[in-house]
């Protein structure tokens, strides 16, 4: 019945609904990589406090393991939905607006070094002395670098909503 209503006829679909369809795939999983990636820096947030407990130390340092992959994911299917995607690369790459975006991204890439090499090190730390915590001013300068991604976060998504509606305006 759905294939009568669409249109189509036979075990044949159109390419054009091959193209909408990875297109949309492609949308959705990109979508669900960003939620994840906000989800993950917001328990990271969370948990990176002063007084956070040995548990919640090894905690950290598994979401940040986790933020690092989906932050990965989300340039993997950021590039297929350029490559892949119905607007075209052509789209994106003439779009001022993506590559504010692209930058954004790059930069919340850069914050992200220093509390993945400090939860490393404390990682290691714990596994020596399992006692260990960080001193309190250490996690406050990492809360700052965590400051900074949730702020360029944001522009990420502003930057986004401007980038759909790119040439409309």
């Amino acid at each position: 019945m759905l294939v009568m209503a669409m249109g189509l006829r036979g075990d044949r679909i159109p390419d054009h609904h091959h193209g909408m369809l990875t297109d949309l795939i492609l949308a959705i999983l990109h979508h669900l990589a960003i939620v994840t990636l906000i989800v993950l820096l917001a328990f990271e947030f969370a948990l990176l406090r002063p007084g956070l407990s040995s548990i919640d130390l090894r905690r950290l340092a598994n979401v940040d393991a986790a933020y690092g992959a989906t932050a990965g994911l989300v340039v993997a299917v950021g590039i297929c939905r350029v490559i892949w995607g119905a607007k075209g690369a052509d789209f994106y790459l003439s779009n001022p607006w993506f590559w504010a975006k692209m930058a954004s991204f790059a930069a919340i890439g850069l914050l992200s070094i220093p509390p993945t090499l400090a939860l490393l090190t404390w990682r290691k730390a714990i596994r020596q002395d399992g006692a260990f915590l960080p001193l309190p001013a250490e996690v406050a300068r990492l809360r700052r670098f965590l400051h900074g991604e949730v702020a360029l976060l944001g522009l990420v998504v502003v930057f986004a909503a401007a980038m759909a509606r790119y040439g409309a305006f």
